[in-house]
């Protein structure tokens, strides 16, 4: 049976010291439905995407069809309104796609991919079936060297609960990896980590979050530019 993890309480604010709480102060703008929202955005596609390897923390620049993805995404997303900041992982991927907003990007590293430890770089087709078992029926299961859907999912809520109170007055632009996203997703949903294994993004993907009273809704799931 699979183990579940209890749910993270809502923060009141940003951790002062936090990437976070650096962003620079702008009058606030609103996108879709006039509501402020917390915009996540999945990078775009490379060459260990290609491969369908697990990439994990492999440190992978876009490849042609990314650089592509990346301009299409930003694109979409400022067709809806503008943004205010931007925040990714400091993965190369994640960061390239960000640079496609043209905004200064703040790097956050509970927005980071899981790490896979000695199975990154792994094709998914010659993970074993055993370990696959592993990670849908415990949520604290962890591959060797690597982390836990359990640890990881709690780096991103506390990241997500310091997000509540700025995504409510303004439009933030999330640039992470398909693990965080899901996370984020749950956390909005008001469940576990689990469902990860019930739902697809898409590279280059968007989901975004508003706030009604500082509780995130889900507004839409895996939106793409084609």
């Amino acid at each position: 049976m699979r183990k579940s993890i209890s749910l993270a309480g809502r923060a009141k604010g940003p951790d002062p010291l936090s990437p976070i709480a650096c962003i620079v102060q702008r009058a606030p703008q609103r996108l879709w439905h006039n509501c402020a929202v917390l915009i996540l955005v999945r990078h775009g596609r490379t060459a260990a995407n290609k491969a369908r390897l697990l990439q994990g923390r492999l440190d992978q620049d876009l490849d042609e069809v990314g650089r592509e993805q990346a301009v299409a995404v930003a694109k979409l997303v400022r067709s809806m309104g503008p943004v205010d900041a931007v925040i990714a992982s400091p993965l190369k991927r994640a960061q390239q796609t960000a640079k496609a907003f043209e905004l200064p990007v703040e790097s956050d590293e509970r927005f980071l991919e899981l790490s896979y430890g000695e199975l990154e770089g792994v094709k998914l087709t010659d993970v074993p079936a055993e370990l696959w078992k592993n990670w849908q029926e415990d949520l604290h299961y962890a591959p060797k060297g690597g982390e836990s859907l359990a640890a990881l999912d709690v780096r991103v809520r506390n990241a997500c609960n310091e997000l509540v109170e700025l995504a409510q007055h303004k439009n933030i632009v999330v640039v992470s990896h398909v693990s965080p996203m899901k996370s984020a997703v749950a956390w909005a949903l008001g469940v576990d980590i689990g469902i990860s294994w019930n739902c697809h993004l898409d590279q280059a993907a968007v989901c975004r979050i508003a706030f009604r009273g500082g509780v995130p809704i889900l507004q839409t799931f895996n939106e793409t530019a084609r």
